[in-house]
């Protein structure tokens, strides 16, 4: 009996040794044995972007294809959260970072958190300058050269037949309409679409610039404004996004200008509802923001970061060209 009462006990052992086994969770984080490779924490400045929300979503779709948990969160356009939020992620032990700062002057703040906790990172859609991120060699940069963008959209206006200048007084008469002008991308597609005209040897005259906060609301009040102060003096409205045209679009028809007529107006990013503009003449132009080309590099970057590799400074920017979108082309972006 007791030989039984043993091999039943040593029976029971060996059973709770192997549900035991069985039974113990794989850390999430750092990727099970299972096919699944951790988790990846994505901080978004703000979900009510268009442009960002065609971006996050492409991210989403190309991590969780290659077996990665995805983490996205919503900055809500706060920096002091966003903060928060990549204490958290850093606290929970993700793999590695996607970050769309808020704020582009939080570069370093955000810099050192990843530093400190040795988890390599990419930064999208607003870049530190390459000072800032030589300070960590498991850090890269993934967007587009915003002063390519910015130089596309003055060459959209010297692609028109008079170049800008509608009304044939030797100048084009414009209003800008600028994203936020702490971020690079808003200030260089606010120097180098003028730039473009200047270059080509074209006269200038700023009517106006107004922060629009990449906002299609904005972009509408603005444009409003200019067209009931400037009325036919505009001949051309830059606006340094697609969201802001599409708003000053709105203002242009109700003050009942015609796009291409008697007015021009071109934006970034090149969103579904910017090309359904283009296509049916109601803006002159956009510039292709490749939401899809950046976040497959910068999943790119990312393993290989997580592969070992390191960016020497001054290395540390990979760019994705931008494209001009026209009415003869746009069918090919749809």
């Amino acid at each position: 009996m007791k030989k039984i009462i043993a091999l039943l006990l040593s029976a029971i052992m060996v059973m709770a040794l192997f549900a035991g086994c069985a039974g113990k969770p794989a850390d999430d984080n750092k990727g099970g044995a299972d096919g699944d490779k951790g988790t990846i924490g994505v901080c978004i400045y703000k979900f009510d972007d268009a442009f960002m929300t065609t971006y996050r979503n492409n991210l989403e779709e190309i991590l969780k294809s290659k077996g990665y948990k995805v983490s996205v969160v919503d900055g809500n356009n706060d920096q002091n959260k966003q903060n928060e939020q990549i204490d958290t992620f850093i606290t929970q032990g993700v793999k590695a970072l996607i970050i769309n700062p808020v704020m582009t002057s939080a570069a370093d703040s955000i810099i050192d958190k990843v530093k400190n906790a040795n988890i390599p990172t990419v930064l999208i859609n607003r870049e530190p300058t390459a000072e800032q991120m030589s300070a960590y060699d498991k850090l890269v940069y993934v967007g587009c050269d915003a002063a390519q963008s910015g130089t596309f959209q003055g060459e959209l206006i010297l692609d028109t037949p008079n170049k800008g200048d509608i009304n044939g007084d030797g100048k084009v008469s414009y209003i800008m309409i600028q994203g936020d002008p702490e971020n690079i991308d808003a200030q260089l597609r606010t120097e180098y679409s003028v730039k473009a005209l200047k270059d080509a040897g074209i006269e200038v005259e700023e009517l106006d610039l107004q922060r629009g906060d990449w906002d299609r609301n904005k972009g509408q009040e603005i444009a409003q404004n200019d067209l009931a102060k400037f009325g036919d003096q505009i001949e051309v409205v830059f606006c340094n996004n697609d969201d802001m045209a599409i708003g000053a679009l709105q203002s242009i028809q109700a003050a009942g200008r015609t796009v291409n007529k008697d007015i021009y107006l071109v934006g970034v990013d090149a969103l579904d509802a910017a090309l359904n503009e283009v296509e049916q003449g109601n803006m002159t132009g956009t510039v292709l923001n490749d939401a899809k080309g950046q976040a497959t590099k910068a999943v790119e970057c990312m393993e290989e970061l997580l592969g070992g590799k390191t960016y020497a400074s001054g290395e540390q920017s990979v760019y994705v060209d931008y494209v001009k979108v026209t009415p003869d082309n746009v069918k090919d972006f749809k």
